[in-house]
This record gives structure tokens, C-alpha cells and sequence, in this order.
């Protein structure tokens, strides 16, 4: 019996519904030409660093010109591109490397060739603080201890986002003495006093601020709201800029004497500054790549609706795949090495 194609594999298994992770060994590059346009939903991956680390197969990474390693990745996500959904978001994480004692620039080289050349939108580049780092004997520069992670889509509006399952849990307001506390500790009545002992507000300006504090309180005690801030002309700074031109809250502030920052029932949504262990903290030690499970999570839940795909180009032993399975998203996992693909497997406990 002749053995599956990658393309047939990739269609039986885009049709079907389980969410045991589909390994394909090959160069990413050539498989994802396979693969239908438009069929995955989200993309995270990390793929080999430049010059830094011998893997376990020939491939990305070797190259002896930075130009040539960004070349090579960008091709690869030329094709992410094309088999990615409209709806769909691609996470990049990616180190730098130092030449001749002159830090490279690795990931931003290859984010503004991605922005520049294929039309990829940047929506956010995330720090992933490592916390702690590798020995470092340099007497001239500081330790590295970060790395980037590049949320791209293909659109600037209409992509899948899913904030509020990202969210972090909200504290509760509660009831002191009757009156309404938020989880803060705002219950208006420093806000009351501010409003009424104005003398940048007229009196119409002040009722108004009033009524809408009130309401405010409302959606505290209804919990439609986690929390909020007032801004009153004259008592409070402008929370991003004073000009009218730039700001619409300006704007507010000077057309109504005041406004409202408003906190989500559900929590806050997580920075752009991610405080997470790498890989070799977690008792992985068959392969040399930080990449934690951890960093997959936001990704995945905020941008991978739960019947999606997610893809890794570069799955390496399967963390984005295993991370995917266990937050029941279907998921492809690409690598040169047929070692890496037997690994990942096991970890995914499913057999090849």
C-alpha cells in the first residue's frame, strides 16, 4: 500500500474533527505548498536560531549571512501567509545573536520584511522576559534575558480575537457601610467632593459629573464594571495627552470637564511583557530551544477559535502542538527532523 502524500494527510486531516496533533517530517518550506490556502487559523512557532545552536538536522538557521537566515525564514512565512485564513493570526517568537561583538537585529529585520514585503500587519511585539538567563562572561554588556514574540495578521480588521479568555481574574466590590466600594477601594466620595468644590467646572457641567459618578457606582454594585477611574478638569492630569488635536479624551475633558477610564467585569487583559521561565527549567532535555509551553497559552486561547487549527512550522519536540492538544485546538506540527517528530509524538502520547 503506497504511503500517504503530505497533501493527503494534511486534507483527511483538516477534514476530520479530532484533536490528536498531526506531525508531518519534512522542510516547511516544501510541506506547506501541500497545504490548502486559507486552512489554518493560527500560526505560532519559533524557529531555529541564527548561527547559535547545532540541531538536529541540516536546515534554517545555518546559514553563514544573517541576510540569507532572514531570506530563508521569510519565504517559509510567505507560505504561512498564504494557507493562514483571513481570520487568522501568526506568533513569532524569535532571539537575536551577536556578529563580531554587534548585536544583529535578528527580529526586527525579519519583522519589517514581513511588514514591508509581504504585507503582514504588526498588531503587537511582546517582551518575553525569561527571568533568568545563561551564564554570560562579558565584561562590556549587559546579560540578554528577553526575547520577541510578533503578533502579525493579515488584515487589520476582521481577524479572530478572543480577549476575554485571556483575561485575568477581576477583584470583587464589595458593600462598606452601605455604600458601594470598588475593588480599589473608589467609592465616589472623594470624586463627589472634587466635583463639588470645582471651580474649573460650571454648575450644569457639575451636575452632569455627577449623575454619570453615580452611574458609574450602579455598574459597580451590578458588576458591569470590575472598576474605574475619574478624570475631573482641574484635579487630574489627562491620562495620555492634553492636546485636543491627538486625544479624544481631551477633547472630553474640555467639552464636558470630565471622563471616565472604565475596567472590564471579566479582569484585565494580559501586557505586552511576559514573565515566563524558559524550556530548560521545565525538565525537557532532548532539545536545546527555550521555548516554554507556557508562552503558547495567551496565543492560542486568544486567537485560535476551539474548532481551529493551529500550525508550527518549526515544532521542533511538539510544545505548541501539546499546549494546542491540551486546550483542545487541532494542531500541525512541521520539523526537518524525524528524531524532533518521533519526540514530539511521545510527548503528545499519540504514535506516528
Amino acid at each position: 500500500m503506497a504511503t500517504a502524500t503530505h497533501s493527503e494527510r494534511v486534507r483527511e486531516y483538516l477534514s476530520a474533527n479530532s484533536i490528536s496533533p498531526l506531525f508531518l517530517c519534512g522542510d516547511s518550506l516544501h510541506v506547506l505548498r501541500d497545504f490548502p490556502a486559507e486552512s489554518v487559523d493560527c500560526c505560532m512557532t519559533s524557529p531555529p536560531y541564527w548561527g547559535q545552536r547545532s540541531y538536529n538536522a541540516e536546515g534554517i538557521g545555518l546559514e553563514d549571512d544573517y541576510r540569507r537566515y532572514v531570506a530563508s525564514l521569510a519565504a517559509v512565512f510567505s507560505e504561512v501567509h498564504r494557507v493562514l485564513k483571513e481570520t487568522g493570526s501568526f506568533w513569532l517568537n524569535i532571539g537575536d545573536t551577536y556578529e563580531n561583538k554587534r548585536l544583529v537585529g535578528i527580529p526586527w529585520r525579519v519583522a519589517f520584511e514581513l511588514t514591508d514585503n509581504q504585507g503582514w500587519v504588526l498588531r503587537n511585539d511582546v517582551i518575553w522576559n525569561k527571568v533568568k538567563g545563561g551564564p554570560d562572561n562579558s565584561t562590556d554588556k549587559l546579560r540578554n534575558t528577553h526575547e520577541y514574540v510578533f503578533h502579525f495578521v493579515k488584515a487589520a480588521r476582521g481577524y479572530y480575537y478572543d480577549a476575554d479568555a485571556i483575561r485575568s481574574n477581576p477583584q470583587k466590590s464589595r458593600v462598606v457601610n452601605g455604600a458601594v466600594v470598588s475593588a480599589t477601594g473608589v467609592r465616589g466620595v472623594r470624586y463627589s467632593r472634587q466635583i463639588e468644590l470645582s471651580t474649573a467646572l460650571n454648575e450644569k457641567q457639575k451636575k452632569a459629573a455627577l449623575e454619570a459618578l453615580n452611574g458609574m457606582l450602579q455598574q459597580i454594585q451590578e458588576k458591569a464594571l470590575a472598576d474605574f477611574r475619574m478624570i475631573i478638569r482641574g484635579q487630574q492630569r489627562t491620562t495620555h495627552s492634553d492636546s485636543e488635536r491627538v486625544s479624544g479624551r481631551a477633547r472630553e475633558l474640555q467639552e464636558k470637564g470630565f471622563y471616565f477610564l472604565k475596567y472590564h467585569p471579566k479582569g484585565s487583559k494580559p501586557r505586552d511583557v511576559w514573565d515566563i521561565l524558559p524550556e530548560d527549567t521545565q525538565k525537557r532535555r532532548t532539545h536545546f530551544a527555550p521555548y516554554p509551553e507556557d508562552l503558547c497559552k495567551i496565543p492560542i486561547l486568544a486567537t485560535c477559535p476551539e474548532n481551529g487549527v493551529v500550525l508550527d512550522p518549526f515544532c521542533g519536540t511538539g510544545t505548541t502542538t501539546l499546549v494546542a492538544f491540551h486546550l483542545g485546538r487541532r494542531s500541525v506540527g512541521i520539523d526537518l527532523s524525524a528524531d524532533y517528530i518521533k519526540m514530539a509524538a511521545q510527548r503528545c502520547r499519540f504514535l506516528i
